[in-house]
């Protein structure tokens, strides 16, 4: 079959993979350049840990009180907009305990699906992307976090994910080359990082050695439909006839899904990255710093410093505070870091398409025969980019599904 793929970050990216992989003629689509997607500045951790959805009880009070400071993790820019509000009526509906239990199963077993995709990918693929499996460190400086993440500790252990209460002794153990000041940490050992960059840039030349057409810079602007089916894409330099349709377009998806009569609740969530280049001391395994909300990630011999999650359209702008408030929080955990406020023009920031209910879009629409979407991973598109192309390829190949798809339906809101 001849197969459009709109959008080339690693959902895209995986998606043209697997599908190239069974035969198909693949052909992807992207509005700009592959050099400086989001997925590019992404923290690069692959998170099993990460079962507990954005939708959950609390993150409605803490994001209110996070709004009121200009530096803080988390920020909803104000605008009347009707998809915003709509968004956040949804998202308040889900943030319920009964939400998370029936979340955390379809989390993990998206994740570890995932997890053992890049590990074949490592040891099979020959390409080289900085996989390491050294775990994750969820670092806490405060009573009240140390009680979140000890709830959350014994969540993840009975869900089958391993997770250890450190003491700052432990954690500094595991830190030799530069200081920690904690009141103690998670540490989960099954997560692992990759080098995003890399990642991408090694996956974009083995599509085209493999023989997947990549048309960079060239925007879908519409869709002809017929009986059913998307008959053309149409973009800026003409149109294609594709047998079936993978909408892979991040944070600007329902752009596109508006214009196939889909209302896909979904905001971007920009955040921001940037790299301290071979610092005399750097963290050996990657960490969240938990009330901050910013990460820290080795990649080749360098450190890269990402955070916040800023609900702001498709505003691609840089907020120095926001940054600010990155560059602070990474001194009060690691005291030793050479950390100080980058150059606007060196900062990176990307948007994350955020869905209200934290579960991505993945699967088949109802009214269009031939459209799969992939998009609504928030901030683990990464981690969770080579199970959702497995996934849309067997989908489309009309295959046994690895996993149940009723979760990840792009319709499930199509009601409220």
């Amino acid at each position: 079959m001849k197969i459009g793929i709109i959008g080339g970050g690693v959902s895209g990216l995986f998606s043209a993979y697997y599908l190239r992989k069974e035969g198909h003629e693949v052909t992807l689509l992207d509005k700009g350049s592959l050099d400086d997607g989001c997925s590019h500045g992404n923290a690069g951790m692959i998170v099993p840990s990460h079962i507990i959805p954005l939708a959950a009880p609390g993150m409605i009070a803490k994001g209110v009180r996070w709004m009121l400071s200009p530096t803080s993790p988390f920020y909803v820019k104000p605008r009347l907009n009707r998809d915003l509000i709509r968004w956040g009526w949804l998202f308040h509906r889900n943030a319920t305990a009964s939400h998370v239990e029936r979340s955390i199963p379809v989390l993990r077993d998206l994740s570890l699906l995932s997890k053992k995709l890049y590990q074949d990918f490592a040891n099979n693929s020959g390409i080289a992307f900085g996989w390491e499996e050294r775990g994750l460190l969820m670092l806490y400086k405060t009573p009240e976090a140390e009680h979140e993440m000890a709830e959350e500790a014994a969540v993840a252990n009975k869900a089958g994910i391993d997770a250890h209460v450190l003491s700052p002794q432990q954690v500094q153990d595991l830190e030799p080359e530069t200081h920690v000041t904690v009141r103690g940490a998670v540490y989960y050992p099954g997560d692992a990082h990759i080098y995003p960059n890399q990642l991408i840039r090694q996956l974009i030349n083995e599509l085209r050695r493999m023989g997947v057409s990549i048309r960079e810079h060239e925007a879908v602007t519409d869709f002809r439909l017929e009986q059913g089916r998307i008959k053309a894409v149409v973009t800026q330099a003409g149109h294609y006839e594709f047998d079936e349709v993978v909408l892979a377009a991040g944070a600007w998806s329902p752009e596109l899904t508006k214009k196939l009569g889909l209302s896909l609740p979904l905001q971007g969530g920009k955040g921001y990255s940037f790299m301290l280049t071979e610092p005399p001391a750097t963290v050996r395994v990657p960490a969240i710093m938990l009330e901050a909300r910013a990460t820290a990630t080795p990649m080749n011999g360098h450190l890269r410093i990402a955070g916040t999650l800023e609900i702001a359209g498709t505003d691609l702008s840089v907020n120095p505070n926001r940054v600010r408030g990155i560059v602070q929080s990474v001194n009060q955990y690691y005291p030793e870091l050479p950390v100080a406020m980058p150059a606007t023009e060196t900062v990176w920031r990307g948007l994350r398409p955020c869905s209200p209910d934290g579960l991505p879009y993945i699967g088949r629409v109802n009214h269009l025969r031939n459209v799969t979407l992939a998009t609504g991973h928030g901030m683990m598109g990464v981690s969770l980019g080579p199970a959702t192309g497995k996934l849309v390829a067997e989908v489309i190949n009309s295959q046994a599904v690895s996993l149940p798809m009723e979760p990840f339906s792009p319709i499930r809101f199509s009601r409220t």
